[in-house]
This record gives C-alpha cells, structure tokens and sequence, in this order.
C-alpha cells in the first residue's frame, strides 16, 4: 500500500478543527501521514495547540509543523509538501470533513487508472453539519473548461508525487488553489472526477471563500498575474467566472 500525505492547514479554526482530524484518523485505508501545518505561532499555548500535542502523542501518524509566523494557507500547504513523504499527496481544509472511505477508495482509483490527479464529488453541509446542498464534479475536466469554472474542491483532491514539482501554491487569500489546478491542465495532466460522494466542504459566513469582493480580486489576479491574460480579457473572465459561480449556487441549492 503507498503512503498517504495528508496536510491540514490549521489558523483560528477550533470549532471544527478536531472534527476534520477524527474525519482522518477513521480513515479505512490506514498507511497516511496526517501533516498539520500550524500557523498560529503566537497562540503556540493555546487551547488548540496543547489538544493536538497530546493526539500526536496518542497517534504516530500526526506530525505537527510549526509556522514563526502567521504565513497564510498557501504557503502552509507548500511546507507541508516538502515535509510529506507519500507517494499521493491528499489536501484537507481544517473545517471539511471526509468520508471514511474516502483514501481507500480514491487510492484505488488512482492505481487502477494510473492518474497523476483526482478529485471527487462533494456534499456542502452547514455549521452544524447538515448537508444543504451537493455537488457533482464533471468527469473530465480541460483546461478550457476549468480557465471559465473552477470546479475542484481542494478537499476532495488527491496528487501522485511526480506531479508535486507543479504544485507550488500562490500567496493569494482565495483561488490560490485554482493557480496549481490550472497549471497541471495546462500540462495536460488529466484532471479526473470520481463519481462518488466522499467529502463535505462547510458552508460558514465568516469564511474568506465567502467573501465576495476578495473573490472577484483573486480571480482577476488569477488571470491577469498567473494566466498572463490582458486585463480586458482578464476582467472578462472575472465576470464570467462570477456568474458561472452564481448559477452553481442556484442550482445546488435548490
């Protein structure tokens, strides 16, 4: 069985944090790493921080990586990916929950198909883990396709480590997974959907992903700064991306 890098970026998240970690750590395929990238050196006495030294004291599987100062998501998952020892490295946001099955089944998937990318489906649930809406990711996604949608929840991604060198996160406060997302289609990695059920991404008012304005700045930078496109066309893509997002909505939920 190949190891499982998993990295969790952790900042000022109690209320679920230990939620997603027992979401891991019932995983049915057992040979992973759970990486946790801490990124509240200046709390390093918290509440948070003494629980997760006491569950790695319980369990080898969890490692704890300490920022020196607050460095943001982005630069979170890349520490983590230069410690990770896996063979697939897998990505789990500190309020997402995963099926029990998920690695299990994803690991197989990959194997099976020889895939250097997969993602999966994803429920949305609330704050208090209802499931208000679900999420059918296309089978295959192309660049074209992606550059106007942005359909992959970090989530629910899984990365064979031969890819890795292609995976350096941007310093963006939203988007900056799509950057990575669409520098492997651009290589023409096959982005691949399974069709199964195997992660809930949370739905919080407080969260960036929420927020409107910040969304609209990443993409636009997204396609301007990393894309390299003009910024009529950069602006154009913005909106489209906007209003591709805004339907989505509507459709999942309701």
């Amino acid at each position: 069985m190949p190891l499982v890098s998993i990295l969790l970026p952790y900042y000022n998240n109690e209320k679920y944090v230990f939620k997603t970690i027992n979401s891991v750590l019932k995983q049915t395929y057992k040979k992973f790493e759970l990486i946790i990238i801490f990124d509240e050196y200046f709390k390093i006495k918290n509440n948070v921080y003494n629980k997760l030294l006491q569950l790695k004291k319980k369990n080898k599987k969890i490692k704890i990586i300490l920022n020196k100062k607050n460095l943001g998501v982005a630069i979170s998952r890349n520490i983590g990916i230069s410690k990770s020892k896996g063979k697939y490295i897998a990505f789990i946001d500190s309020d997402d929950l995963w099926n029990k099955k998920k690695l299990e089944i994803q690991v197989n998937f990959m194997k099976k198909n020889n895939l250097k990318f997969s993602h999966t489906n994803y429920n949305i649930i609330n704050e208090k883990d209802k499931i208000i809406g679900k999420f059918n990711s296309p089978k295959k996604i192309t660049y074209s396709k992606l550059i106007n949608s942005c359909d992959i929840g970090t989530s629910t991604v899984m990365i064979d480590r031969s890819v890795i060198h292609l995976c350096k996160f941007p310093k963006l406060k939203t988007k900056e997974d799509f950057v990575v997302w669409l520098r492997l289609a651009k290589k023409n990695i096959s982005i691949t959907s399974i069709d199964k059920f195997l992660t809930y991404w949370r739905s919080t008012s407080g969260s960036l992903s929420s927020s409107i304005f910040q969304r609209l700045f990443d993409a636009f930078k997204v396609y301007n700064h990393y894309e390299n496109f003009n910024i009529i066309k950069s602006i154009f893509l913005t909106i489209n991306l906007s209003l591709y997002s805004l339907i989505k909505k509507i459709k999942i939920y309701n």
